[in-house]
């Protein structure tokens, strides 16, 4: 949360000040500062003297005789899950008395892995097995002709990831495998987590403490800590979510559009949290009744029936296990293989052996398309659940301000559909939102801070966004953040689709921000309105010399959008800026944007 003279006992300039500097400072710092000012307070003590006695205090335990091993905990986080975790992590380590420094890989130094005791990476994979971007540089350090032998450093890995991609957990992986190649003692086997990682992550930080004790000089046992689920339930989260009532849910699409693009207002009035802009909403979904009706009609079960859905023995009857627990519209190489030995389909357990033929086949099918191509000669319905993971929720960037709409939140949601395999598909959350979610309808919610897209609100930072299609969402929280503030100037926005007069999504808002100065500039393109198709980095190229004298005056990035294409092709057209306006190299170029993300100039909040 920004602070304000609204929110906070300080005036204009000093929540200023404050805001800028909090801005800027890493996760450790934060913690510092907060141990200094809590110190200051209680003791009372001198200038000269707090910052000596609070450095003792953080995230340390030499005060009470403990001469462990420091402990180093590494993330690399794009949407904050492995950053949640780690943090979780550090304070569990707290509790029982180890010395821990916490901090996001592109804050750690390369040079201090050399004095690294013991290790533990949590790291996100992103896209087709790529770091997240604040994994991107220690990734690359690790990997090269610079990094330092690891002998004598313990470590251990949480990968997160998301099984229907090929590269599951790649980066994980990456860092398992080098760190393993330097020399370094693996301290508990690495752990890899799907979408539902709450209980992997627990075993995973149970087992490295018990390794810990086990080699420690002190034998303590401390039983002060909460599992993750317990720390994240004390807020509402998947497992204890927050139902919301459906304020508004609008088409913003004109007719005859290609697309549905709907904007969704919901009821927050006694959430008790505040969210910022940058931060989503998370939906907990569920399937489309009509197929789970047919999935039922395909396995030849009786909708009552009771089955287990998890290993503890908990039931639902099928028809709810299906609907609102198992993830049924999309297939993983790791469910296939499953299938195969599940289905005793001979044809099917051939087939796997080819992991190229799994990762063509399960492109755009789903369980119903598997039942349909393999049919099994043993399944029933108590096995169901070894066969399926859990239904994940979806994340949407938040699209209202909570400075000007304090007990609301607006999502944008395009509504996925499309035909694959003869069948028509639709997106599992989208089109629920866009075709079974009316005004006065309540829905499963919970709001998720993103701490790597976060935006300034001083004056004097002048602030790029680029979104095209529903990627335009979380600047529209922006906007509306600094109308709210009373901030004026140096904001530009590039937006993006295909018709100008059906899918120019929120033009009266963007149009009425202009008049008022709350946004600078505004370059739009149409694709379809013209015969050559025009995309968002074709306006970037047009104003290249404009464009370039914004990063030179310390300009603030932001991309939000299709990562695949989009996300690809505008980097590639900023960095060209860069080579042409400004002289560099290729290399210097991409070395220069490094650098920006680094000091959290250039953020993306890509999918």
């Amino acid at each position: 949360m920004n602070l304000s003279v609204s929110n906070s006992p300080f005036n204009e300039h000093q929540a200023d000040q404050l805001n800028q500097v909090v801005s800027i400072l890493t996760t450790e710092q934060k913690v510092w500062l907060s141990g200094y000012l809590s110190a200051y307070q209680n003791t009372l003590v001198s200038d000269a003297e707090a910052p000596q006695q609070v450095a003792e205090y953080v995230l340390n335990s030499e005060s009470e005789g403990n001469v462990d091993r420091n402990i180093t905990v590494l993330y690399g986080s794009e949407t904050g899950n492995a950053q949640s975790l780690a943090e979780i992590f550090a304070d569990r380590l707290v509790e029982h008395n180890y010395t821990v420094k916490l901090t996001a890989m592109d804050e750690f130094k390369p040079k201090d892995l050399k004095k690294v005791e013991d290790l533990f990476v949590i790291s996100a994979t992103h896209g087709e097995g790529d770091p997240p971007d604040n994994a991107l540089t220690f990734h690359e350090f690790l990997h090269g002709r610079k990094a330092p032998k690891l002998e004598g450093v313990r470590y251990s890995v949480l990968a997160l990831g998301d099984e229907s991609y090929e590269f599951f957990c790649q980066t994980g992986k990456d860092f398992d495998a080098r760190l393993s190649e330097l020399g370094g003692e693996r301290l508990v086997a690495r752990h890899d987590c799907d979408l539902d990682f709450d209980e992997q992550a627990e075993i995973w930080m149970n087992e490295n403490i018990q390794q810990l004790n086990q080699s420690s000089s002190h034998k303590e046992t401390v039983i002060l800590a909460e599992t993750a689920q317990d720390t994240k339930e004390k807020r509402y989260s998947k497992s204890n979510p927050y139902e919301a009532e459906v304020l508004e849910n609008i088409n913003l699409n004109g007719r005859g559009s290609n697309k549905e693009v709907r904007h969704i207002e919901f009821l927050l009035d006694d959430y008790g949290e505040a969210y910022e802009p940058g931060d989503c909403l998370v939906v907990v979904p569920q399937n489309n009744p009509n197929i789970v009706a047919l999935l039922i009609e395909t396995l030849g079960w009786h909708a009552q029936d009771e089955i287990p859905i998890n290993s503890n023995g908990d039931k639902l009857t099928l028809e709810e296990a299906l609907r609102d627990h198992f993830e049924i519209t999309k297939l993983t190489k790791n469910l296939v293989v499953k299938a195969s030995t599940l289905f005793e389909n001979t044809t099917l357990t051939e087939q796997v052996e080819d992991a190229l033929w799994i990762q063509s086949y399960i492109e755009g099918r789903d369980l119903i398309d598997l039942l349909r191509d393999f049919p099994p000669n043993q399944f029933d319905s108590q096995s169901l659940h070894q066969l399926l993971r859990k239904l994940p929720p979806r994340e949407y960037s938040i699209a209202s301000s909570f400075q000007a709409n304090p007990d609301e939140v607006h999502i944008t949601v395009g509504a996925v559909r499309y035909e694959a395999h003869e069948r028509e598909r639709d997106g599992v959350c989208s089109v629920q939102l866009a075709e079974r979610l009316q005004p006065g309808d309540s829905i499963p919610i919970y709001l998720k801070k993103n701490p790597n897209f976060k935006f300034p609100f001083s004056e004097e930072t002048p602030v790029i966004m680029i979104g095209p299609g529903t990627g335009v969402a979380p600047f529209r929280s922006y906007l509306q953040e600094r109308e709210e503030l009373g901030l004026t100037g140096n904001t530009w926005l590039f937006f993006g689709e295909q018709y100008f007069t059906t899918d120019f999504l929120y033009q009266t808002e963007w149009q009425t921000w202009l008049k008022d100065d709350v946004l600078s500039k505004l370059d739009v393109a149409f694709s379809r309105d013209s015969e050559e198709k025009i995309y968002v980095q074709h306006r970037i190229a047009e104003q290249s010399a404009t464009f370039y004298e914004w990063i030179m005056n310390g300009a603030a990035l932001y991309i939000c959008g299709d990562e695949k294409q989009m996300a690809k092709d505008v980097h590639e057209t900023i960095r060209y800026v860069l080579e042409q306006e400004g002289g560099m190299s290729e290399t210097d170029a991409e070395a220069y944007l490094t650098q920006m993300k680094k000091e959290k100039r250039y953020q993306r909040d890509v999918y």
